[in-house]
């Protein structure tokens, strides 16, 4: 029997499911800050974000693709991204979308 139970702890290790310390098998999030998920590491722009970025004539940059919005669908709207002025995001080596 206690072989069997001894299994059932490796198995328990191996998932990650046991840490050392905890008297149950599962923590819930708020016992265990690691079981939590990452929040973003910026907020979405508000609408007055936006529109102030549009005023100043600032371009939307996605980050992860490496193209400026000037206006469009995906102005602001993308998860990862910022304003700039059009002179800076070449600079940086952002492609102009071919399509707003």
């Amino acid at each position: 029997m206690r072989r069997a139970s001894t299994a059932a702890l490796a198995l328990l290790l191996v998932m990650g499911a046991w840490t050392a310390g905890s008297a149950t098998a599962q923590d819930s999030p708020s016992q265990n800050p690691a079981a939590t998920p990452a929040k973003p590491a910026s907020a979405a722009p508000s609408a007055s974000d936006i529109a102030a970025a549009k005023a100043s004539h600032k371009v939307w940059v996605n980050l992860d693709t490496g193209i400026y919005h000037k206006g469009g669908r995906w102005y602001g709207k993308t998860k990862t991204g910022k304003f700039m002025t059009v002179d800076d995001a070449k600079k940086a080596g952002y492609k102009a979308a071919k399509r707003d």
